[in-house]
């Protein structure tokens, strides 16, 4: 079998994202810096994306969002449907 990879520390997990992002270069260079392996470096990237990424940007969230709203707008859409055939009820009776 082989040895087991070390274990870094949540801090350091995150900062090996941002020179990755800030100078560019390949991951090879950026794991060399930074004693990791170079497969890790797109891994950690994207796992910093994900954490800085805010909960409303969920695709589930926008989902039920849009949802919401579209019943809401067919809600609104009867609504005003009925206040129109009042007044035209109203407007009628009156003359």
């Amino acid at each position: 079998m082989g040895h087991p990879s070390p274990k870094y520390p949540t801090e350091s997990r995150r900062q090996a994202a941002r020179p990755y992002r800030e100078r560019g270069g390949t991951c090879a260079e950026m794991a060399g810096e930074l004693g990791c392996d170079a497969g890790s470096i797109p891994d950690r990237v994207k796992r910093a994306d994900a954490a800085r990424a805010s909960p409303e940007d969920s695709p589930f969230k926008v989902a039920e969002e849009n949802r919401r709203l579209r019943r809401e707008v067919e809600r609104l859409r009867r609504e005003n449907e009925m206040l129109l055939e009042a007044s035209a009820f109203l407007a009628g009776r009156r003359l």
